[in-house]
């Protein structure tokens, strides 16, 4: 496989691409990226049996089944995230090992329903958060700790609901190449 290949199979939508300058109509169209979501996704996997829920989306990768739980466990850690970022000052956030996580027994074999349920239930959450949150206050950020990097909390709204799409079309292009759909 050339390294084009495996870039459009890492990458399906491109890389995260979040401007510093973001519009107030940017939000809201990510959060109505975020707030769809759930529903999106359980509509596509929900009918995969589970010889298709442990197949790879590329080589080197994630299962559909570790990739639904990747994300309820990822978008959990970012609605914890902006919650901090609203009640500390400039917090440096505690980072996780997503790869190590993504090997854990639950997320090799957990029925996949469990992970839909939290997202959809995290979703919910997060985007009634946001839709109360101050255009003001979305200009805080927290600091990663791996790079010292101050994410503002309306950057990290873009990076979700591309991390959303991201990993959808993992999912969505694996379907398609297998013909499952």
């Amino acid at each position: 496989m050339n390294t084009q290949d495996l870039e459009q199979l890492k990458y399906p939508i491109g890389q995260a691409n979040i401007s510093a300058s973001i519009s107030n109509d940017q939000i809201d169209k990510w959060i109505a990226v975020l707030e769809e979501f759930p529903t999106k996704l359980k509509n596509l996997v929900s009918n995969l049996n589970d010889d298709q829920l442990d197949t790879p989306y590329r080589e080197d990768g994630w299962t559909v089944r570790q990739v639904v739980h990747h994300l309820a466990d990822s978008h959990h850690h970012s609605y914890i995230r902006f919650k901090w970022t609203l009640t500390e000052k400039n917090p440096k956030i505690k980072a996780y090992f997503e790869q190590e996580w993504a090997e854990l027994h639950d997320s090799k074999s957990a029925p996949i329903s469990l992970s839909l349920n939290a997202l959809a239930s995290t979703h919910a959450k997060l985007v009634y958060f946001l839709k109360g949150v101050s255009k003001d206050d979305l200009q805080n950020y927290f600091i990663h700790p791996e790079t010292d990097t101050k994410v503002k909390l309306t950057s990290n709204i873009g990076i979700y609901a591309w991390h959303s799409m991201h990993h959808y079309a993992h999912i969505e292009n694996l379907m398609i190449r297998e013909g499952w759909v």
